[in-house]
């Protein structure tokens, strides 16, 4: 199952070419309702399809809101500290989020800690940071909302909650399951934020150009990004640590840089060569930890 949140990596990694194409006509929290609302209505139609009989406890419900709720938390603060922060602000707190959950996982999940997890970790963020030397301007950094970078890390925070305390659930039901009625449950709570944001920024929805390249996004965010990547997430889950699951974030960055190189001409610097090199020994090393 170790493709599957590879996978998943790769399609947030996508989001970067897709965010070229007019991201900054939809406010940002609308933009994370229609992203979560798109990504559940996709999911719920698969397992409606696949579980149609399907009933859950009352306790189980409650879990589900619990997911729900961090990822309504996880999407308002990501969207809203990415439209505060810098282009390389944001992708450098990202890293932060496989730490979070392989910290979480030790900790609320008893998972093994071995120095091979430590030292794959480590090139990890190293062959990341290699690759976003070459992609961002780190000058900017510290030139953002500080309000924002705080989003930014209670974000990463909140993705590793949504991995780490899925698992039980997954492990009792499965990804897709789990997946679908967490994301389902975050759509009335994001939904609540729409008409706050849209007043206090004087926006009518009216006025929002939803162009074909708009809707094209906002199909590949809903759609590839949230409901196929979430549940390729959670299908790694149903097999590995969540600390080896959280070293695959790092191939975003990555993949953002070589799809950005590829599809848009754009130059990549000379470290993404030897910066994924030393990310896939990092992922190589977390993901064979258990045979030590």
């Amino acid at each position: 199952m170790a493709l599957a949140p590879l996978l998943a990596a790769v399609l947030w990694g996508g989001m970067y070419i897709v965010s070229k194409w007019g991201f900054d006509a939809i406010p940002p929290v609308t933009l994370a309702f229609l992203r979560v609302a798109l990504g559940a209505a996709t999911l719920l139609g698969v397992v409606r399809f696949v579980y149609p009989t399907r009933a859950f406890s009352r306790q189980d419900w409650t879990g589900f809101g619990f997911l729900g709720v961090w990822v309504a938390v996880t999407m308002v603060t990501q969207f809203v500290g990415t439209d505060l922060t810098t282009a390389s602000e944001g992708a450098l707190i990202t890293v932060l989020t496989p730490i979070f959950t392989l910290v979480f996982g030790v900790v609320v999940l008893d998972e093994t800690l071995t120095r091979r997890n430590v030292f794959g970790m480590g090139l990890a963020v190293c062959g990341t940071g290699l690759v976003l030397a070459g992609q961002y301007d780190l000058a900017s950094v510290g030139l953002g909302s500080l309000f924002g970078v705080l989003l930014l890390v209670l974000a990463s925070v909140g993705w590793a909650v949504y991995t780490v305390w899925g698992k039980p659930l997954i492990r009792r039901y499965s990804a897709l399951e789990t997946a679908t009625y967490s994301t389902m449950l975050a759509v009335p709570l994001i939904g609540l934020l729409v008409p706050v944001e849209l007043a206090v920024a004087d926006v009518a929805l009216s006025t929002i150009p939803f162009t074909l390249p708009v809707v094209a996004a906002v199909s590949y965010l809903g759609v590839l990004s949230t409901a196929v990547a979430w549940y390729c997430w959670y299908k790694g889950l149903e097999t590995l640590d969540a600390g080896t699951v959280a070293v695959y974030f790092f191939a975003q960055p990555v993949v953002g840089a070589g799809l950005g190189a590829l599809l848009l001409g754009e130059s990549v610097g000379p470290g993404f060569v030897a910066g994924g090199v030393i990310l896939a020994g990092g992922i190589y090393l977390v993901r064979t930890a258990r045979s030590e």
